[in-house]
């Protein structure tokens, strides 16, 4: 069975029977879509990969202090902007 390795509400990483719907940057505390056009960018790169966290769902993702993609997630993020300013 492939064990897959989420960050969880408590920012901590566990185990998981499941793999993430949602990858993050753990330095910048952005999280987005898998298929993120930023993200996959800096993947290509070889730059994002060694911080690269995953999250069963958004509100781990939130739970766990990350913030929506402005790329992936613009509606997200300009709830999450509105609301921090």
């Amino acid at each position: 069975m492939t064990t897959y390795t989420l960050v969880g509400r408590d920012g901590r990483p566990h185990a998981s029977p499941t793999p993430g719907t949602l990858g993050g940057h753990r330095r910048t505390k952005v999280y987005g879509r898998l298929d993120c056009p930023g993200a996959l960018r800096w993947i290509a790169k070889g730059k994002y990969v060694t911080h690269r966290v995953f999250f069963a769902d958004e509100d781990t993702a939130i739970a766990a202090g990350f913030r929506p993609c402005h790329t992936c997630l613009p509606d997200q993020y300009r709830v999450w902007r509105d609301a921090t300013t």
